[in-house]
């Protein structure tokens, strides 16, 4: 029995752990059943409509809708060994008017996925409106960090200067697009509609007959009071299209998530240390090792992402693998797979709100990294300043890389960056541009090209997004 339930016996982590309360209720049982009564009050009212059964049976209907009893349906499934049946038992139990009229000429299918539908969209609005948040958030960050020099990295080694607010900046485009394709994957959400068995709305027009309502108003009818659009043609089931769709535009919001965390990760590392999250008082790093400050609220992202990832291909497999007009092996997998993506997803964004929210930035550890390293990438200025001053390109090519070769091995060896010094008293380069003249030009603070106005221009263009959609009341 549900109520039994408790920690003496499996729970998925999901149950309590990872993901909102919110989202655990869109997928809970009662809910669903909830959502089930729904389609069927919607039916029942739309057949009254149709002059096939009574206003008085259709409103007892939905007095009773909320009355879910997930016990006793669990026990009258027992003996039906179908859940939507035994749902239908309970629910007819309790209305003495219309209870033989619930599921008037319809299929399971035409109950269960357009609850289905009806959830999906309800799942993707709270995970638009988080993450709407972190957008937000992250928009702060990347002003507040816009002119902040740090060394950006290519192949994992130092490569030439950006700013903290650019690099965020990166992962504010990605989320960007992400956001603009789960809104344009939530707007096409569609149910199966009212079709019957095998979609072809044959029980349907033999109810109708002798009525003024055709099959397609009648599913017109229910879909509208349902608030919710129909595929135009379907098998028993809405196109399992739809859940592959869905969970590929959740695998690319995680995968977003998870290059951010990733990032976060290696910046954190005590090697580089120029970004960290927060670590709060009393929090414990390692069982073993007191010292420890690990980037645990990164890891999970990045762990529940890679869950994400690998979800996908179950609803590849539901899509490909239906053969005909359906097929019952998506069913069982639909049950943990649906709810999961979206828990994840939830908790991922949930997470790295907090993280953006809570960045620590090391401007000092930011700055000797730069110092460390950023000189070697401003050689590139240097060089053109010499060729422009009537040097040869080739033979400063070699002086530089000469000079910077030493300075490396200088490096390696513990000893500060000697390639300032090196080169503005190098007389092969002096010919060309005084001592001063070379060390301005190797200052990279500086050298950062547009970063700063691009990074403010990414804010921008994600709170415009944020406010349209406030506009259009979305």
């Amino acid at each position: 029995m549900p109520n039994a339930f408790s920690f003496e016996t499996f729970l998925s982590p999901f149950t309590w752990r990872y993901g909102s309360d919110q989202m655990r209720h869109l997928w809970s049982e009662v809910h669903k059943r909830r959502t089930w009564r729904r389609v069927w009050v919607a039916l029942a009212e739309a057949q009254a409509a149709a002059g096939l059964v009574t206003p008085e049976q259709a409103a007892d209907l939905r007095a009773h809708a909320d009355q879910i009893d997930v016990g006793k349906a669990i026990e009258a499934e027992r003996t039906l060994r179908h859940d939507l049946m035994a749902e239908i038992s309970v629910f007819a139990a309790q209305c003495p008017v219309g209870g033989g009229i619930i599921h008037l000429g319809a299929t399971s299918m035409d109950i269960e996925d357009n609850a289905d539908a009806l959830r999906l969209r309800e799942s993707l609005d709270l995970l638009l409106e988080s993450l709407r948040t972190l957008l937000d958030t992250l928009a702060v960050q990347i002003e507040r960090w816009a002119d902040t020099p740090a060394m950006a990295f290519t192949h994992l080694q130092p490569a030439e200067p950006t700013t903290v607010g650019y690099r965020l900046a990166l992962y504010g485009q990605d989320l960007l697009i992400d956001w603009q394709e789960l809104r344009r994957v939530r707007s096409g959400v569609r149910g199966k509609g009212i079709k019957g068995a095998v979609g072809t709305s044959a029980a349907y027009r033999q109810l109708l007959q002798g009525q003024a309502m055709t099959p397609a108003q009648l599913e017109n009818e229910v879909m509208r009071r349902l608030g919710l659009d129909a595929f135009p043609v379907a098998g028993q089931t809405y196109p399992r299209k739809q859940d592959w769709l869905i969970a590929s535009a959740l695998a690319s919001l995680a995968s977003s998530l998870y290059k951010f965390t990733f990032d976060l990760r290696v910046l954190q590392s005590p090697s580089v240390g120029e970004w960290a999250e927060s670590f709060e008082a009393g929090q414990v790093g390692s069982s073993a090792m007191p010292f420890k400050r690990n980037p645990v609220n990164a890891e999970k992202v990045d762990s529940l992402g890679r869950l994400v990832a690998h979800l996908i291909g179950v609803t590849w497999d539901n899509a490909s693998h239906s053969l005909l007009e359906r097929t019952l092996d998506d069913s069982a997998n639909r049950r943990e797979v649906l709810p999961t993506l979206f828990l994840a997803l939830d908790e991922m964004l949930s997470v790295t709100r907090r993280l953006v929210s809570g960045l620590i930035v090391d401007e000092a550890a930011t700055q000797r990294t730069l110092e460390r390293y950023g000189v070697f990438a401003a050689t590139e200025r240097l060089l053109m300043e010499l060729v422009r001053a009537g040097a040869s390109r080739q033979e400063m090519h070699h002086v530089l890389r000469e000079h910077s070769m030493a300075a490396w091995q200088a490096i390696r060896e513990g000893a500060p960056n000697p390639l300032i010094e090196s080169l503005s008293a190098d007389p092969a380069i002096t010919t060309y541009l005084s001592g001063g003249q070379v060390r301005a030009l190797l200052n990279v603070a500086d050298y950062l090209g547009d970063a700063p106005e691009r990074a403010r221009s990414l804010a921008s263009a994600i709170r415009a997004a944020l406010d349209e959609v406030m506009k259009a009341g979305d």
